[in-house]
């Protein structure tokens, strides 16, 4: 009677995880549905990183524009240009334009185009702890990388109920590290510049060109 219980309470129990996957799966899709329906996203966050064993703790605070693959990133005195081809990295301290072609091959690198869709392949997820954040209820969603050469332990991505966008981004890694990126303003469909994604030569005359690949 209790080995029948036992089977009874473990069936239950996958039962429930497995809801749970659906649910989570289910949140993800309608991020990724939301983020398909928006011409351009401009997105303004604090970027944070600690690692206790490393004595670092770092906090920044950046901006993100996106269409489509392209963006222009800026963070910490650095501007990333994406046009679709080459990723453009500007260093004014240095006075130099590092150039390079996308590694497509780097599945673990979260770029500012694959933030909001990056979760779609190569994790399991989880239905995780809920959040009143002034106001606003954050489900986090836990993913863990199905690779095992993967360094990340897991990801916590934190989605607002409501608006079905994301609220934040918690990396934690396998030695320790974490990293989080939180969203603090969050505009779509914003008039950009036609030239918004392209690396323009002669605005850096004395910089150094660094051309990678």
């Amino acid at each position: 009677m209790k080995k029948i219980a036992l089977i009874a309470f473990l069936l239950f129990i996958n039962f429930a995880a497995t809801a749970q996957d659906k649910k989570a799966k289910d949140l993800l899709d309608q991020v990724t549905a939301k983020v398909k329906t928006y011409n351009n996203i401009v997105i303004d966050f604090k970027y944070a990183l600690n690692n206790a064993k490393e004595n670092i703790n770092q906090e920044s605070k950046g901006n993100v524009t996106m269409k489509g693959n392209q963006y222009v990133l800026n963070l910490m005195g650095v501007t990333k240009i994406f046009d679709g081809k080459k990723i453009y990295t500007i260093n004014p301290e240095d006075e130099e334009v590092s150039i390079s072609k996308l590694d497509e091959k780097d599945d673990a690198a979260i770029t500012p185009s694959k933030m909001l869709t990056f979760y779609n392949t190569g994790y399991k997820y989880t239905w995780d702890i809920s959040q009143n954040v002034k106001g606003r209820q954050i489900q986090y969603v836990k993913l863990v990388p199905t690779s095992s050469k993967d360094q990340r332990k897991e990801i916590l991505l934190g989605i607002d109920t409501q608006t079905k966008n994301i609220y934040n981004l918690i990396e934690v890694g396998k030695n320790g590290s974490k990293t989080t990126l939180t969203v603090n303003s969050f505009k779509i469909n914003q008039p950009l510049s036609k030239n918004q994604f392209t690396f323009d030569a002669s605005k850096y005359p004395k910089y150094y060109i660094n051309k990678l690949d």
